[in-house]
């Protein structure tokens, strides 16, 4: 085979996976942001939108107001009800019927939402009504009153009760992390939830530490036996029995289990998504009481989400982007230079196809996955950025001290 053609054939997988990841990308983003990359439809003067059409227990709608009209809409106060009217809807035999919602009790402080500037799109939060309106499952309706002879713009939603594996993931993970975190701040000055979240990121990941540890042990082991079962598979192509039989004779010799390097990190990856999820949504305690254990039900105290000149609960889009960009492109040269070094201490070379696809796939991953990282910072709050940038920390700490051993 030609250069230029092993040149075009990566140039040609590099376009594919470049493919791959920007149709992935672009499908996550309107999964999570429907309002801010999902397609308009019936788009009136003034529209009204719930984020997502269906909502997990205990969680809460969000709506967007989208002021298509040249005029200010201006809206009463109605403090301490939300902006909109609000329906539960059900069924009386055959026929629908709807009952409207009314309550004086707030998780969070009400903000009157008086105006919507022409041609501003405006976030309307539920989560203050989130016990008091919603806490009941079934469907919703809410109507936004305008004035001006406009149209009263209307949206549905329904809540859910959620399935028996989300209650024991967050049993077992989300409720024991939440009230881990809270108990860390409640030992740091001013509660603050900066602190908390370091010190919870670095007891989570010391308590992962062997686990993650044995299993990159097990895939030292299965890359130091990869020259032999690949002249194996060379061997017996035609003989699927003969090789099977030989590579659990190989692993046994050189004792070797797959499993060892597959199960730590099964065992530890729901730790991991429970521990974000828990600092993306628990920053807020007001609306996590449904997380909480008895001792913090009644807590006199909330959260300091200011660190380093940063609120925690709004996305940094400036500083911690760059920061884990940067951090994450470490992390993955250490990793891709232990890999090299594994390679030059056996002695053995790949093929100059094989090296150059592989060189291409690593720097995809290279470039492309720290830059994805920093565009989900600027998305999220900046507490999980810090919780991000916590795990990187400790992740290229535990690579040097592996890359050290190899």
């Amino acid at each position: 085979m030609s250069a230029s053609t092993s040149r075009a054939g990566s140039m040609f997988q590099f376009g594919i996976i470049f493919l791959l990841v920007y149709l992935i990308t672009q499908m996550s983003f309107r999964y999570f942001f429907p309002d801010r990359y999902g397609p308009e439809k019936g788009i009136s003067a003034v529209m009204l939108q719930a984020t997502d059409k269906t909502i997990k227990g205990q969680h809460h709608p969000i709506l967007t107001i989208k002021n298509r009209t040249e005029t200010d809409l201006v809206l009463e106060d109605r403090c301490p009800m939300p902006p909109v009217k609000v329906w539960k809807v059900g069924n009386v035999g055959n026929e629908e019927s709807k009952v409207e919602l009314a309550t004086d009790e707030t998780a969070l402080l009400c903000v009157a939402l008086t105006e919507v500037k022409a041609g501003e799109t405006v976030t309307i939060d539920l989560g203050p009504w989130k016990y008091s309106l919603f806490g009941d499952f079934g469907s919703y309706e809410v109507q936004l009153p305008v004035t001006e002879n406009l149209e009263e713009a209307t949206a549905q939603f329904s809540i859910y009760k959620v399935g028996v594996m989300t209650q024991l993931f967050r049993t077992f993970i989300t409720k024991p992390l939440l009230n881990g975190l809270i108990f860390v701040a409640s030992h740091t000055p001013g509660y603050n939830l900066g602190v908390a979240i370091i010190l919870l990121t670095i007891i989570v990941k010391l308590m992962l530490f062997m686990p993650t540890q044995h299993a990159m042990e097990g895939q030292r082991k299965m890359q130091a036996v990869q020259p032999k079962m690949d002249a194996m598979k060379a061997k017996f192509k035609d003989n699927p029995k003969k090789l099977q039989e030989e590579t659990m004779k190989l692993w046994k010799e050189h004792k070797v289990n797959p499993m060892q390097s597959c199960l730590p990190m099964l065992i530890q990856f729901p730790i991991l998504i429970g521990l974000f999820f828990t600092i993306r949504d628990g920053s807020i305690l007001a609306l996590s009481e449904h997380l909480l254990y008895a001792p913090y039900q009644n807590l006199t105290w909330d959260f300091g989400t200011q660190f380093l000149g940063m609120d925690l609960t709004l996305p940094n889009k400036t500083v911690m982007p760059i920061l884990l960009v940067a951090m994450q492109f470490y992390q993955m040269k250490l990793s891709f230079a232990m890999n090299k070094k594994k390679e030059e201490k056996s002695g053995k070379k790949k093929k100059k196809e094989a090296a150059s696809q592989q060189e291409m796939q690593q720097k995809m991953m290279m470039y492309g996955l720290p830059l994805m990282i920093g565009f989900f910072a600027i998305q999220f709050p900046a507490a999980v950025s810090l919780y991000w940038a916590a795990s990187t920390v400790f992740a290229i700490g535990q690579q040097v001290y592996v890359n050290r051993k190899v």
